[in-house]
């Protein structure tokens, strides 16, 4: 797990609190109905942040590929697109475990339909 944050590079931390803050933002939408803004807020906010970790280190790794040899190009390529990737595989990983939480808090504030007589 330490060499999945230490590839992600500096944005894995951001995509870590912002989803924490999603996760527990989603918790608290179980108990206090009016607070699920809060959950979309921090998802968009989760997602971003993945998505914009995956991009930085898509242009790094791009900027270092042309630098380098012709047989070099294609396993460092390979190799920081992987990497790069750490940051949305984190970002997903923590909205679907918010978004199974929302749902329970979904089933928790619907109503009953009502039954017919």
């Amino acid at each position: 797990m330490g060499t999945f944050f230490e590839e992600g590079g500096a944005v894995m931390i951001p995509t870590m609190l912002f989803g924490f803050a999603l996760v527990a933002s989603a918790v608290m939408s179980i108990t206090q109905a009016e607070r699920r803004w809060l959950t979309f807020v921090f998802g968009a906010l989760t997602f971003s942040s993945g998505l914009l970790g995956t991009a930085m280190g898509l242009i790094n790794t791009m900027r270092y590929v042309a630098k380098t040899t012709v047989a070099e190009q294609i396993p460092i390529g390979a190799t920081g697109i992987a990497e790069s990737l750490n940051n949305l595989v984190l970002s997903n990983v923590l909205i679907i475990i918010a978004c199974l939480i929302s749902a329970v808090a979904a089933f928790k504030h619907s109503k009953p339909a009502p039954r017919a007589a």
